[in-house]
């Protein structure tokens, strides 16, 4: 057999699902280390795979990332639910081999269930496993970059064991600069750049900015708004779905960077983008003409803090000698907490980083692997499409702080969203959420929504008092009763009008000394009311808000109901909360 024919058959299948688009930069970095052993990788998304192909797969390699409090990504669930058919036969994928790369986070719960529960899964159904799975922890020092470099020399090792190399063929070096994933020229199609592939995806609807209004008061440290679009046909959505919206960078800051790089006196030269190197990612709806000025404001990320791999591309292209031995350092694992310290804990930013390194120069095709995409961003939404037919509201809030360097920091979506004004246009899609009614509506819900939390739970609540169900009962959380309780005014009016319980936690506004209250303490006095409403009721719960530790907190409260009304052990009372989250009657809607 030939060489080139040896080629032909040394192929990979790299499927990840993402959230954030960390399993996806993970992906392209395996395809990188498939292209060193000759491998060639085909990467996709699990949501724009055939699930139906993967039985006629021979080598798949999987990245799966964690959400919320243990539950797979959205792009990972129509292909889950599939592997999860009880009539599929257990030698279904005997002829695939496979191994899975997980991210999480061990600070939560359930740290890389999807990864863990998919490894299980393939294994019952006869798929041979090459390798040891790895799962990388974001509390690690090196980030995920801890468990995935060390296992991407396993990963490498296993699969030269299973397709050695061809005659003639070498490992290509790992200190190598590989090449870039794309090539710059100037643009022979200028009506091209024209072309804004958004407005041709029809998964997006074209919404026009209504309001945009702060819910916390104005002397408070915490900006948070009230945004409402309106659509000019109905949208379809369900309570709990998220809205996705692509920010644009701040026209001055993109500015001030193209500047920085010396690119600015050729920033608005039209570029055709050719993808060269197909097993390496580009942003989505990228066109394929755009001006620098257009990339670094919709499709890449010059404010994002930098990942290992962003400083390995620095010492490729420095010409300086202090600065490759500082990034030589860096990039060691004896070193690991230097980097950690300079650039991981103070949060410092890819412009901030470049601002030191002076004498690194960055060729232009190289900016799709240095510089991560700028990634659209998830919103709970916090309207019914009941109520709210041709809208969507989103409860946000604005992030704004100073790092550890007491350098002022806002986000890019954030300050995107905060100049918007009424009658302002963008594009935004939805996606389903977890959240799940009950079919019947006389059956009472729980809600759990500390600060912005309560989006979903508003989404919720309209929705059932539309369908004139009223055993409603929400739990939320904020500071002050004066200054973030977001919507009060509404779940007062509910109230009074029979048509919700609420209890609220403000934690702050206690005498000082005295132990603060939250959610979780309110759930404990109310536990008999709860347990009847779960037990004899058949109550709905649902979570919703920051995944660190309230969501544990809130199901140890649920756990105290079960032990102390409803008389069981503690064994026993921990098998009850599972068993309300495998039927579906206790969800969580977090976000880290």
């Amino acid at each position: 057999m030939s060489a080139e024919m040896d080629l032909d058959l040394r192929q990979a299948l790299i499927l990840y699902a993402t959230e954030t688009g960390t399993a996806q930069e993970v992906a392209d970095r395996v395809a990188l280390e498939c292209r060193r052993i000759h491998i060639r990788s085909r990467v996709l998304s699990m949501d724009t795979y055939s699930e139906e192909d993967l039985v006629s797969e021979t080598l798949v390699i999987f990245v799966v990332s964690t959400t919320g409090s243990g539950a797979e990504p959205r792009a990972m669930s129509d292909l889950w639910n599939k592997l999860l058919r009880a009539d599929l036969p257990s030698d279904l994928f005997e002829d695939v081999h496979f191994t899975v790369f997980g991210l999480g986070d061990t600070a939560y719960e359930k740290f890389c269930w999807p990864a863990k529960r998919l490894t299980r899964r393939l294994e019952g159904l006869g798929a041979h496993k090459i390798c040891e799975c790895a799962e990388g922890d974001e509390q690690h020092i090196l980030g995920i970059d801890g468990a995935l470099e060390p296992w991407l020399e396993t990963l490498s090792k296993s699969l030269l064991e299973l397709m050695p190399l061809p005659h003639g063929l070498d490992i290509l070096l790992s200190n190598q600069t590989p090449p870039a994933r794309v090539l710059l020229v100037d643009c022979s199609n200028p009506q091209a750049a024209t072309n804004d592939l958004l407005d041709h995806d029809h998964d997006y609807g074209l919404a026009t900015v209504k309001c945009n209004t702060r819910l916390t008061a104005q002397d408070w440290y915490q900006d948070v708004r009230h945004i409402e679009f309106d659509f000019s046909d109905n949208v379809e959505y369900s309570p709990g779905d998220v809205a996705v919206i692509h920010p644009i960078a701040n026209a001055d800051e993109v500015e001030t960077f193209l500047s920085q790089m010396g690119w600015g006196n050729f920033a608005d030269d039209l570029l055709e983008i050719s993808h060269v190197h197909k097993d390496q990612s580009l942003p989505d709806h990228l066109p394929r003409c755009a001006t620098l000025r257009t990339m670094f404001g919709r499709y890449l990320d010059f404010n994002a803090v930098p990942r290992r791999t962003f400083f390995r591309y620095l010492r490729y292209f420095t010409s300086d000698e202090a600065e490759k031995e500082r990034l030589d350092e860096f990039l060691s694992l004896e070193h690991a907490d230097e980097l950690y310290d300079y650039c991981f804990r103070v949060r410092r930013t890819i412009q901030e980083v470049l601002s030191e390194f002076r004498n690194v120069r960055i060729p232009m095709d190289y900016i799709f692997d240095v510089f991560p995409p700028l990634r659209p961003r998830q919103f709970s939404i916090a309207s019914s499409p009941k109520k709210n037919p041709h809208s969507i509201h989103i409860c946000v809030a604005m992030v704004k702080y100073k790092t550890k360097l007491k350098i002022p920091r806002r986000g890019v979506c954030s300050t995107y969203l905060s100049r918007l004004r009424p009658g302002h246009q963008l594009r935004i899609r939805t996606l389903e959420g977890f959240i799940r009614l009950p079919a019947d509506s006389d059956i009472p819900i729980i809600c759990v929504g500390p600060g912005t939390g309560v989006a979903p739970m508003r989404a919720v609540i309209e929705e059932r008092i539309q369908q004139n169900a009223y055993n409603n009962t929400l739990y939320f959380g904020c500071r002050s009763a004066t200054k973030d309780q977001h919507y009060a005014s509404e779940w007062n009016q509910y109230s009074v009008d029979n048509k919700l319980v609420y209890r609220v936690a403000c934690s702050r506004d206690g005498p000082e000394g005295v132990k603060r209250t939250y959610v979780q303490d309110l759930i404990l006095k109310d536990a008999d009311r709860l347990w009847k409403l779960v037990d004899e009721g058949g109550a709905y719960v649902f979570i919703s808000g920051s995944s660190n530790k309230m969501p544990a907190a809130v199901k140890a409260a649920l756990r105290h109901a079960v032990v102390t009304c409803g008389h069981r052990e503690e064994v026993e009372a921990s098998r009850y909360i599972l068993d309300l989250e495998k039927n579906g009657r206790l969800i969580e809607e977090c976000w880290s």
